[in-house]
């Protein structure tokens, strides 16, 4: 199951209190004080994992909770400090204040981590607050209290290529033809219910990743279909491919209309390298073949039609998207220099 939003409650440890304690030894009748420090509280860690895909963890567990610090012992001996607790989260996990909705932390790069709750200091033991005019104090501190937060996870897809087209464009038959990747297909609208993530296999030794993004239809940013649910996973992604049907009356209109989804949910959106894939071609006839030629004549952007079901276009396909993964892979590495 994809899960990709969840609220979680995390409570850091409470610190360990101090010790009240002063030396009985034989031998020693005024024993000075010897109160040992508390523990320090567990800490609560968000880590970014690449071997996760889904917030399906969390959704069934929504507590985490560290462990307290020990409280201070005789002897001077210090308490033991909690455990901290380590919540392994997907990278491109986007990590806001359930409350004010602020984003505390994107966890994008693997090992990456947040700390979300601090662990409470362990109190001062009485021996702490021995001095020369004060040499049997009888105080010692309690441990500072726990940290709790409400947090709300929101995972986007990271996806070299993400494929976006109306419901039944075809981009579920792509995916499951260029990668390994397994989704639903049918010949009836929304059959793709959550994002799908493939790995393509390029040339020997190269690869990239491929997201299936359900259905947009017009309107998808203002909430109608299931278009604002996932248009948040293209935001991850490098490179637009926007699909269209072969056998579609308007390609102009189609494309503008999903060009102006996408811009109209984010401007970043509109920014991104993108081309146009006719898809269907096995299915496509002479007219639909010429208006496909006339489209590439009208547009200023690459335009590429295939089938994946007879193979027709699909090398030229793959390589049109490792080029521009490259290019932008390339643009990202020298911004970071």
């Amino acid at each position: 199951m994809f899960v990709d939003q969840v609220t979680i409650s995390v409570r850091s440890g409470k610190g360990g209190a101090g010790c009240v304690s002063f030396r009985r030894e034989k031998y020693v009748p005024k024993g000075g004080p010897d109160g040992g420090n508390g523990g320090k509280g567990g800490d609560v860690i968000l880590l970014a994992n690449p071997q996760l895909h889904t917030l399906l963890d969390q959704r069934y567990r929504h507590e985490y909770a560290a462990e307290d610090g020990v409280k201070g012992q005789k002897s001077l001996r210090s308490g033991r400090s909690g455990e901290d607790i380590i919540i392994q989260v997907p990278c491109g996990t986007v990590i806001r204040d359930s409350e004010s909705q602020e984003m505390l932390a994107d966890l994008v790069k693997p090992g990456q981590q947040f700390l979300a709750a601090v662990g409470g200091r362990g109190g001062r033991g009485n021996a702490e607050f021995a001095t020369a005019t004060h040499q049997t104090p009888r105080n010692a501190e309690p441990g500072r209290p726990s940290i709790e937060k409400e947090l709300l996870l929101e995972l986007k897809l990271i996806a070299d290529v993400g494929l976006v087209g109306f419901p039944n464009a075809g981009k579920s038959t792509l995916i499951s033809t260029i990668s390994a990747a397994k989704p639903k297909i049918a010949d009836y609208p929304f059959t793709t219910l959550e994002p799908n993530l493939g790995i393509v296999r390029y040339r020997e030794y190269d690869s990239f990743t491929v997201a299936d993004l359900p259905g947009l239809i017009e309107g998808a940013h203002t909430g109608k279909g299931l278009g604002i649910q996932f248009l948040k996973h293209v935001e991850r992604t490098r490179v637009l491919v926007i699909l269209i049907e072969s056998f579609s009356n308007d390609f102009e209109s189609d494309l503008a209309v999903l060009r102006n989804e996408l811009s109209s949910y984010s401007g970043e959106l509109s920014r991104k390298p993108w081309f146009v894939a006719i898809s269907k071609m096995d299915s496509a006839d002479e007219d639909s073949r010429q208006r496909v030629e006339d489209l590439k004549a009208s547009l200023d952007v690459d335009v590429h039609a295939f089938s994946s079901v007879s193979g027709e276009g699909v090398s030229a396909l793959k390589d049109k998207m490792w080029n521009l993964v490259g290019v932008q892979t390339a643009s990202e590495f020298n911004e970071e220099e």
